[in-house]
């Protein structure tokens, strides 16, 4: 299996619903939290792109769920690189319980499909993934 990028989430009560435990969409959420943790942290010149013209849609994203989670669980957010094509990215994410006793229970599995696109808002294109995004995915590739 390949390394991953990793970010640590502790559930909140805002996060949970009547019944205690955590709303579905919070795990997209995540996902897009997991996703700048790692712009910021592992490739900062993207960040700077991003700032000029280069865009990040969004275009699908998925989740399926194992088990439920409640406040205060300790959560693992770990991305990997699934796809990387001309102009698209696919990253896959485990959902991971961190349980007493270093356990660890997968609760969650999803995917993200991400177009990069450039130019201004009302007439944006397709643009390749730029190189410092490919070389920070690297380690994450499978």
């Amino acid at each position: 299996m390949s390394k991953y990028f990793e970010y640590l989430h502790t559930v909140g009560f805002e996060e949970t619903n009547i019944v205690g435990n955590v709303y579905y969409v919070n795990y997209l959420r995540w996902q897009g939290r997991c996703r700048e943790m790692f712009l910021k942290e592992r490739a900062p010149e993207v960040l700077a792109d991003l700032q000029d013209d280069l865009k990040l849609f969004t275009l699908k994203v998925e989740c399926e769920f194992f088990a439920e989670i409640t406040a205060f669980d300790e959560l693992s957010i770990r991305m990997r690189l699934g796809e990387l094509a001309q102009t698209q990215l696919e990253f896959s994410f485990d959902y991971v319980r961190l349980d007493a006793g270093e356990r660890e229970t997968l609760v969650a599995r999803g995917k993200q499909r991400v177009a990069c696109m450039r130019g201004p808002n009302t007439r944006t294109s397709p643009a390749r993934v730029p190189e410092s995004l490919v070389r920070a995915l690297e380690p994450y590739a499978p």
